[in-house]
C-alpha cells in the first residue's frame, strides 16, 4: 500500500478561510435583509397596506389625499412622485386646469388642451388614491403603478365603461421634465384595468 504523501501547507488554511467568507457573506445577506424590511415610518401617516381599505358606496370616490405602499415609500423617488400625484389629483378634482398643467408633462397638455380637459373632466371626482409601486422606466423615466377611484357622469365615463363609479388600475408614465417628474402621455403598452364600482 502506497502512503499519500502529507497535504500542502497551502491547502490547510483554504478550509478556515472559507468558512470565514461564508460566514461574512451570509451575516452581511441577512443584515441587508433587516435593513430592507424595517418599516418605513411617514409623519403623515399616509403609509398604507397593499389592499385599499373599502370605501362606503355613499361615500365614493374617497378622500382625495394619495396614499403609499411601504413598496412605493421606499423608493428614492417616493415622495417626489408622491407629490406629482397630488397635484394632478387635486388638479382633477378642482377642476383646475392650472394645477394640472404643472404636473404633466408638455406632450400631455399638447393633447389635453384646455377646453377639451374641461369637457373631459367637468363632472370628475377622483379618490381612494394609491401609490402601489415605482419601477425603472427607459432612460431616467419611471413607470408608476397607481389605483384610484372615479365617480362622474355616466355619460362623460370612458366609451368602454359608461358608469358612474369606476375603480381604476394603470400604469403613469413619468419623465423628467423642467426641473422634475411629470405625467407623461399613456400610449399603447399596458392597458388600464376599470371596473364598476
Amino acid at each position: 500500500m502506497i502512503a499519500r504523501p502529507p497535504a500542502p501547507a497551502r491547502q490547510r488554511w483554504l478550509v478556515p478561510v472559507l468558512v470565514v467568507v461564508l460566514s461574512i457573506t451570509v451575516g452581511g445577506g441577512l443584515l441587508a435583509r433587516e435593513l430592507y424590511r424595517r418599516p418605513v415610518v411617514d409623519t403623515a401617516g399616509s403609509i398604507v397596506p397593499t389592499t385599499p381599505t373599502p370605501v362606503d358606496k355613499n361615500d365614493q370616490p374617497g378622500p382625495g389625499d394619495v396614499k403609499v405602499t411601504d413598496d412605493a415609500a421606499r423608493h428614492p423617488e417616493g415622495e417626489a412622485v408622491r407629490t406629482v400625484l397630488q397635484d394632478y389629483f387635486d388638479g382633477i378634482n378642482r377642476h383646475d386646469y392650472d394645477q394640472w398643467t404643472r404636473s404633466v408633462s408638455n406632450a400631455r397638455i399638447a393633447d389635453n388642451p384646455r377646453t377639451k380637459w374641461t369637457s373631459d373632466y367637468r363632472s370628475t371626482k377622483d379618490g381612494s388614491i394609491l401609490l402601489y409601486r415605482i419601477e425603472p422606466g427607459a432612460g431616467s423615466s419611471l413607470r408608476v403603478l397607481v389605483g384610484f377611484t372615479s365617480t362622474q357622469s355616466s355619460n362623460e365615463a370612458p366609451e368602454a365603461l359608461k358608469e358612474g363609479c369606476i375603480r381604476w388600475r394603470l400604469v403613469l408614465p413619468m419623465i423628467l421634465e423642467g426641473g422634475g417628474y411629470k405625467i407623461d402621455t399613456v400610449t399603447g403598452g399596458t392597458l388600464p384595468e376599470q371596473e364598476k364600482c
